[in-house]
């Protein structure tokens, strides 16, 4: 009998060759090349062959003479004593493995072979029946092997010079089981010792659940629980009869007994099946006459290997995060893992619709990602990093952050001794030590004495790029490290926040050095868990294909920032989202900072949104494969506010929809200079921007003595006006313009375009960007 993996149609044989003789007519034509062989050779022909014949034949008989003294001498006992045969259980059986979402639904399967191992209880003792009747009718009666198989297939390999099967299911599982697929009598041989001591050593039911299990079905499919599911789309304890039959009868020839692509010759080999089981008085001759063949699904892309969409790029991640737990492509194609991931379904598909939504009928060179984790675990809750499943990883790709940076400036100011009411100059434009070009706020903004809370809201840049340079880049860099920004490149392992020489330039202030969505998303995660880092993670559990746990994730919380210093970061972004038209539903307390990079003094290059709230941090960013100009449909520049804001909007309503609202800092809790008293919500949003006649006057006041050129004071009792978010202005001129060439990327802000230029290191000139791609 030739093996289940045999796939040619032209030659079919049946594994139970007394019940081959029974076999319809219909599929005699195909069951063997050596009648058309015979039928073409005449005369002559038959001439020609007789001497290579003759040699055949006194090779065998060389071959039984010899046999014969062999076992006189007792050498055939001797192999039999120190054959070794293999236990099942360790004969490394390909299962492929599945990942789920965090609330066990499938969302991939993956690996080399289609398998999933059952029990043989569960599969239907009609199914195990029609197997029989296909392949090996005597199987419960007779020792395993077939003498009279073996030697005819040795007689036909030595004198037709062709290969035959002929053995017994016990003798099919040696063979795919234990042994390769060549044909040579030694082969056979060994075979035939290994099939007697398996005989000695298990019961027929475990060798035929071996075998249900081993065989290949086709469709790609080895095992009868994933025949049943590409067949019929159900499990193996859920066939009929009529259906088992069908996955039976493929056994013989998987390609050449398709349902669909031989329909008449699966049909003829399905009622063989049922024939010979009322042969064998397994099924009645009236109960036979009732069965009708089933519908089987057609032929499609099988399930294995096959994500297409956003959570093709997740099950990338998971498998990047096995291996670096020891799993590896071997352990994951073959192992029959079961992974369950971080990532609920519906709130995976919240990002999916929040993107999709926000990006139809805008330009097709438009590219998002976003990420969300848990900032209690550092959980993973919805990753998309593009929107086919293959290829580039935008939501781990490298882009500059522009203004969303200045979280982590703020962070470090409140660790060296500024206060969120810490009064500075943030006029535009403004000149540094050791950069010729002025700095510039977006879009003309500009207060000669605002609050450090009043500046992030309004995002201007001299006052962060001020704080940086005061206090040290290098502390900026520090901070976003300490809070989850990678220290090293995941795409190339190059040090992350600094120049070729280490060094650390005061534009870090303003999104000069790229990091990734995922970085983003998990430091900011970082100040809503009150300053208490965890890494994020997309693998919550990994089980064999038992039930037994192999892997679960355990938490290695850190704290990395104070408690006070987590609380006014919150507190001091808190109005962000609500100045930028990007609130949540409900009066939902968030923290969040918009970022705007200019690719020149037109155009915008990337875009970004990141909040959170104390369940669930975002980060939203949009840009184009190769730093192109991003416009939306109407043709107006793209800030952060804009398609990002919208997107991460959308997205935390709906992901968090139903959940408690909690509570975020109301309250600065470091008092910094002269600013003594608790200052509430209330008070702070009555700072205004101040006039440059006052300027003067504001920054004659002392300064903090751990932050010179810093002057602080009480907040103002005027309301500052709140504007609603701009629809894309047009950019205005540079106060000054810049004298470098303008295709250095530039940090701007939003929701007006900045008309700044890209401010230099100290002491050289400004480093060239080079867009990821």
């Amino acid at each position: 009998m030739q093996d289940g993996s045999q796939d040619d149609p032209t030659e079919i044989t049946s594994g139970d060759h007394d019940a081959a003789e029974a076999a319809p007519r219909t599929i005699r034509p195909i069951l063997s090349r050596r009648s058309l062989a015979s039928a073409e050779s005449s005369g002559a022909a038959g001439a020609k062959r007789k001497p290579g014949r003759v040699l055949r034949v006194m090779r065998v008989v060389a071959i039984v003479v010899t046999a014969l003294a062999l076992v006189g001498s007792g050498i055939i006992g001797y192999a039999y004593q120190t054959t070794t045969v293999p236990r099942p259980e360790d004969v490394k059986v390909a299962q492929y493995s599945t990942i789920y979402y965090a609330g066990g639904e499938e969302m991939a399967r993956v690996g080399s072979e289609n398998r999933t191992i059952v029990p043989l209880d569960k599969v239907p003792e009609h199914v195990q029946r029609a197997v029989l009747a296909a392949e090996n009718r005597s199987f419960y009666e007779d020792p395993g092997f077939s003498i009279s198989g073996i030697s005819r297939a040795a007689w036909l390999n030595l004198t037709e010079g062709e290969s035959q099967g002929g053995s017994t299911i016990t003798q099919q599982y040696v063979k795919k089981a234990y042994l390769t697929d060549d044909k040579t009598l030694s082969r056979k041989f060994k075979e035939l010792l290994i099939s007697i001591k398996l005989e000695q050593q298990y019961s027929k039911d475990e060798i035929l659940g071996f075998y249900l299990n081993t065989i290949y079905y086709g469709r790609g499919a080895y095992g009868i629980e994933a025949a049943a599911e590409v067949y019929f789309g159900k499990p193996v304890d859920k066939l009929t009869l009529a259906e088992g039959a069908v996955l039976a009868s493929s056994i013989n020839s998987p390609s050449g007994f398709d349902p669909q692509e031989h329909p008449e010759a699966a049909k003829d080999r399905w009622n063989y099946v049922l024939d010979g089981m009322v042969d064998a008085k397994w099924l009645s001759q009236q109960d036979r006459d009732a069965v009708e063949y089933p519908q089987v699904l057609p032929i499609g892309p099988g399930p294995l290997n096959q994500v297409n969409g956003p959570e093709g790029v997740v099950v990338s991640r998971v498998k990047d995060e096995l291996a670096s737990l020891g799993y590896d492509d071997d352990a994951v194609n073959s192992g029959g893992l079961r992974v369950t991931t971080t990532i609920p379904k519906e709130t995976q598909q919240q990002a999916i619709k929040s993107v999709q939504d926000q990006l139809s009928g805008q330009p097709d060179n438009l590219i998002p990602s976003l990420v969300a984790t848990d900032p209690t675990t550092g959980a993973v809750r919805a990753y998309y990093g593009n929107s086919q499943g293959t290829g580039f990883d935008f939501a781990g790709a490298y882009r500059q952050p522009g203004s969303s940076f200045k979280a982590f400036v703020l962070a470090a100011a409140l660790e060296n001794g500024y206060s969120l009411y810490t009064t500075r100059n943030g006029s535009s434009p403004q000149y540094f030590p050791g950069n010729p070009h002025p700095i510039n706020n977006a879009g003309g903004e500009s207060c000669g004495a605002c609050s450090i809370k009043e500046s992030i809201t309004r995002s201007l840049n001299t006052t962060f790029y001020g704080l940086a340079e005061e206090m040290g880049p290098d502390k900026v860099a520090e901070m976003a490290h300490r809070a989850g920004v990678g220290e090293t490149r995941l795409d190339n392992g190059e040090p992350t926040l600094q120049e070729s020489d280490g060094n650390v330039a005061p534009a870090i202030a303003i999104g000069l050095y790229e990091v990734s969505t995922l970085d983003m998303a998990s430091s900011f995660g970082t100040f809503a868990n009150d300053g208490v880092k965890n890494e994020p993670y997309f693998v919550e559990k990994v089980t064999d294909a038992d039930g037994n746990v192999l892997y679960e994730h355990e938490g290695n919380s850190e704290r990395v920032v104070s408690h006070e210093v987590a609380n006014d970061v919150s507190f001091g972004m808190s109005d962000v989202a609500s100045y930028s038209g990007d609130a949540l539903d409900e009066g939902r307390p968030t923290a969040s900072k918009t970022g705007t990079v200019q690719l020149d003094d037109v155009d915008n290059k990337d875009a970004w949104m990141v909040g959170y709230t104390p369940q669930l941090s975002t980060a939203v960013w949009i840009g184009t494969e190769s730093s192109e100009p991003i416009r939306d449909a109407n043709g107006a520049m793209i800030y952060g506010a804009g398609i990002p804001g919208k997107i991460w909007q959308q997205f935390m309503n709906a992901a968090l929809a139903g959940t408690e609202i909690m509570p975020m800092p109301t309250t600065a809790l470091i008092q910094g200079g002269n600013s003594n008293a608790d200052v509430t919500t209330s008070q702070t949003e009555e700072s205004t921007t101040q006039s440059e006649s006052s300027t003067s006057s504001s920054s004659s006041s002392s300064s903090s003595s751990s932050a010179p050129q810093t002057t602080t004071s009480e907040p103002s009792t005027t309301s500052a006006p709140k504007p609603e978010p701009e629809p894309e202005p047009e950019p205005e001129p540079e106060p000054e313009p810049d004298p470098e060439p303008t295709t250095t990327s530039q940090p701007t802000d939003n929701p007006e375009p900045s008309g700044s230029s890209e401010p230099e290191q100290p002491g050289g000139e400004q480093p060239q960007l080079v867009p990821n791609i």
